[in-house]
């Protein structure tokens, strides 16, 4: 049985408590250039992800300049990152994009942004999120694993738990939850070897409770 609404609340304020000033941890200075940081963050830390950027964002700070890079150029700068190629060419289609048809702004639209090249939904409310504190979660497989865990939702697949964060949390949850999660899945709730013993969470994780039971 999933958790219930005040159920969230307590899980959601303890994890504020351990992240009071959550944020991303990509660093940018113009909402494109966060746009580039979260298409190179796929499959990649976002300590790799601000390595590169440090040198890239010298060049790219705003769509039009991406008119004014090759596409092998582009590789060149991101080619320390996984599937540089991919991202590279996807940068370069949606700073055209945005430059011809958005007048150079990211739009603060669910659907309008899902019409740039390789934007999923996924992608598309982390911008949100961030750039205009928008009341949405992002859920990849990580935010996907830890609602599980903590019986938060009953979903097999991301796509799934996205639709189900959806339908039940209120507006409060949603622009509590993104960054905290993400920090939690990062730090705490881990794949491979979350830590369990040290989690504030552990009395109200089922995935705990299950641990406990074979040991």
């Amino acid at each position: 049985m999933p958790k219930t609404s005040k159920e969230l609340d307590i899980i959601l304020d303890e994890m504020s408590k351990l992240y009071p000033n959550a944020k991303t941890e990509l660093n940018y200075s113009t909402d494109f250039q966060f746009f580039i940081a979260v298409v190179l963050s796929a499959q990649t830390t976002d300590k790799q992800v601000n390595r590169v950027t440090e040198e890239l964002f010298k060049i790219i700070k705003e769509p039009k300049d991406v008119l004014e890079i090759s596409q092998p150029k582009m590789e060149k700068l991101v080619g320390s990152i996984n599937y540089y190629k991919h991202k590279a060419k996807f940068i370069r289609l949606s700073g055209e994009k945005l430059y011809h048809e958005f007048n150079s702004k990211i739009p603060d639209d669910l659907a309008k942004l899902q019409t740039l090249p390789w934007v999923g939904i996924k992608t598309a409310k982390v911008l949100l999120t961030v750039l205009y504190n928008k009341p949405f979660v992002a859920v990849d497989t990580h935010v996907h694993r830890v609602c599980n865990r903590l019986g938060i939702v009953e979903t097999k697949i991301p796509e799934d738990t996205d639709k189900e964060l959806e339908k039940r949390l209120n507006y409060d949850q949603k622009m509590k939850m993104h960054h905290i999660t993400v920090l939690f899945w990062r730090y705490v709730c881990q794949a491979k070897k979350p830590l369990c013993e040290k989690c504030v969470l552990k009395d109200l994780c089922e995935y705990f409770d299950r641990k406990k039971g074979k040991a």
